[in-house]
Formats: structure tokens, sequence, C-alpha cells
């Protein structure tokens, strides 16, 4: 753990705090809050650690397909949103968005009357989906028990809200916590800034999602095979898709005859400018697009199959879907930004470029596509890297850890 000033803290497991019974013989009642469920494969994997490690775990969130398949590790309460999960489609868009808004707010009153009922030890949120409404409630959650937050990336809602009611105070609120997660040295050195007042902030490294240990023959095709290149997740404009069409464009065409490319991933963003985009730079015939939300077991396989995952971000902390790229032994193209420039080493296990120039990563992407030597070497190094991150037992005994801190101090 590391608090705001710089102080170094060990992350040793002290005695249990004086607390009430909740804390007995080091169990601890976790309560993950997560109202729209916009970390899922981030909330299933922390919740199967630290139940390995014999904490009980609750999940707040949302009602969303795929809750009940196997992979939730405790209970998972749909609890956010109800009046708002059939929404007349006839409403619109701004009335719908005030309408969640709302029940929002109802959600958290009845969050705090369940909380006071269960007592548990600890209340950790991925999101504040609503700082501006969420810092009132916070006061009786704190009172319940010790509030903790991750932070999965500094610029909130990946600089990208569905309304800027979300963008006010969204900074601000960390302060409200008693301690705050961080997944990479970029986001700890954003944070320290003296002026948000946080209170303590702790590095937890990201952990492998949902990936197979499997080395599939597109990973080690013979040059003549076509190359199979995977953009995978939330279609958002940071995202940098754009950027990736236009490198497209740029390549020969003898590339362009030995590669495919698939955008797969549920969008949020208007998909007709990316349309549009291929249409216009002449690469529809090569790009393959997938608007939808992809259930959990078809994810492992786009990766299987893909020989390249490529992630070309205007900017990011931590990405989930590097470490599932990561964890299927998937080499990766991506920008030399925030956590990828931390986690990835370039010409070992993926080649980093600048983010915003399509020139470079087509280049990239030319010699993935002609190197079948260099696709293997990035993916034996990719494998290294998976067997060096840590597990989510050892990711669930740190957050444990912090936890303990912070009801030691409450």
């Amino acid at each position: 753990m590391v608090r705001a000033n710089g102080a170094k803290h060990s992350l040793q497991r002290p005695s249990p705090p004086d607390h009430p019974a909740a804390w007995n013989d080091g169990v601890l009642r976790v309560c993950l809050v997560d109202p729209s469920l916009f970390t899922a494969p981030y909330d299933r994997a922390l919740m199967g650690g630290l139940r390995a490690i014999g904490d009980e775990v609750r999940l707040y969130t949302c009602s969303a397909t795929g809750l009940d398949a196997p992979g939730w590790h405790g209970d998972v309460i749909q609890h956010f949103y109800r009046p708002s999960a059939n929404k007349p489609r006839r409403l619109p868009a701004p009335l719908l968005r005030w309408r969640k808004g709302l029940d929002h707010a109802a959600s958290m009153r009845r969050l705090v009357g369940e909380l006071m009922a269960w007592r548990p030890s600890v209340i950790h949120f991925q999101w504040t989906p609503l700082p501006i409404l969420d810092r009132w409630f916070l006061q009786d959650l704190r009172a319940i028990a010790p509030t903790v937050c991750s932070v999965h990336d500094t610029a909130p809602f990946n600089g990208s809200p569905s309304s800027w009611l979300q963008k006010i105070g969204a900074l601000e609120i960390l302060a409200k916590f008693d301690a705050v997660v961080v997944h990479t040295d970029y986001a700890y050195e954003r944070l320290k800034d003296p002026n948000l007042r946080i209170k303590d902030i702790c590095k937890i490294p990201h952990g492998l999602l949902e990936g197979a240990a499997a080395d599939t023959p597109c990973r080690t095709a013979f040059p003549s095979a076509s190359v199979s290149i995977l953009a995978f997740g939330k279609i958002k404009s940071y995202k940098g898709l754009d950027v990736l069409l236009h490198a497209l464009s740029l390549l020969s065409p003898e590339d362009r005859a030995r590669c495919r490319v698939k955008v797969v991933g549920k969008p949020y963003m208007n998909t007709s400018l990316l349309t549009r985009l291929a249409g216009s730079l002449g690469v529809n015939d090569i790009v393959e697009f997938d608007f939808r939300y992809v259930e959990d077991d078809e994810i492992s396989g786009l990766f299987q199959r893909a020989s390249v995952v490529v992630l070309p971000y205007r900017k990011i902390d931590a990405s989930g879907v590097l470490f599932t790229a990561i964890a299927s032994g998937c080499p990766v193209i991506a920008s030399r930004i925030g956590g990828f420039a931390e986690t990835l080493s370039d010409g070992r296990d993926a080649i980093l470029v600048p983010p915003n120039d399509p020139h470079a990563l087509a280049l990239a992407l030319h010699r993935v596509i002609q190197d079948c030597s260099l696709r293997s070497r990035l993916a034996e190094g990719i494998r290294s890297l998976r067997d060096k991150t840590l597990s989510w037992v050892e990711i669930g005994h740190l957050t444990h850890r912090l936890y303990e801190r912070a009801g030691a101090r409450q």
C-alpha cells in the first residue's frame, strides 16, 4: 500500500482489528458494488480470489445476462435499476437517463438499508456511476463499514460518460473513501496529487481474465496462412479503432491479402462512423464488424483463434482486454501508454507503437503479417509474461490485507 503522501506501507497481514463480529478470525464479509456491471470479468475474478482465501463475498449490481452462468463465486444480487430494467423504448434518451438517475438514488438508499442488516466488513465500489449523488450516501455507508474504491481508469468513464452529470466530482469523491485501489504506477502518479486529498492509494496489480493456455495453430502458422487480427472490447472512441482503420489502409495489397480483421464488442458510440470510415478507406473487404455483447463462453475462443490482438488506444490505465490476451497467450500490438507500457516489453511479448500514429501501427501490422517467426517469438514472450502474472488468490490476499488496514484505521 502507498499513502497519498508517498510513504510506503507493508502489505504484511496485520492482526485483525478490534471491530464488529464480521472481522472475527480474519474472515471478512466483503460487499462489492458495481451498479452498472462495468467490470464484470474483474468482479468475477476478484470474487473468486477472495472466496478462495475464505472470505464471504456479495456483489451488488444491476440486472444483466450471464450472471447465473458458472464462474461467479459468491452471491450476485441484482439490486440496481429495477424500475429501469424494462425501460419503454418510446421515451427520449435524455428522459431515460434521468429516469435511470432517479432509480440509482433509490437503489443507493436501499443498499444502505440492506447493508445495515447484513453488516459487511468492508464495502468495495468498483465504480461510482453518479459521483455527485453517490457522495451523499458514502457517509451512511462508512458508518456501517470501511469503504474502498477501485479506480480502473483515472480518466473517469474513460473520458466518455453517458451524461455530463457523471463528470461532476468524479475524482473529488475519491477523498470520501478510506482507501483507493489502482493497478498501475501510472495511475498512482496521477492520483497522488495532494489536492485530491485521497487518504490511501494502494497499488494491487490486475490479474489474468478469461484466457485459455492454448497455443492454437494460428499463433505459429506457416508464412502463407492468413493472419487473424482481433480488436475486442467495448466500442468507444478512446479505443482508437479509427486509427486501426487508417493503418489498414496504409498496408500494401500483399499485406491486406494475407490478413483478416475482426472488430468485436458492444458499441458505446455511433458505429456508423466506423463502418463509413472503413468504406471510404477501402478496407471494408478485410474488416468484419461484430457489434454486440459477447457472452463469456465465447471470449476464449475469439482470442484462441487470433494471431494477434491490437490495442491502438489513445489513453488507458489498466485493460481487462490486455489481460485476456495475456491469459490466452496471444501476441499484442498496443499503444505505448499507461498500463500497456508498464506491463508489456516491446519486441519481447508485444510491439508497442505511439498512440494516434497510423503509420507506426501499419508498420507493426506489416511485421506480424509477414514474419511468422516474429509472431512465434511474441507468443512465447506473452506466455512467459502470463506465467509471471499474479494469480487471483494472490490478488485476493493483497486485497484482504487492504481491507484489514482500512478497518483498523476507521
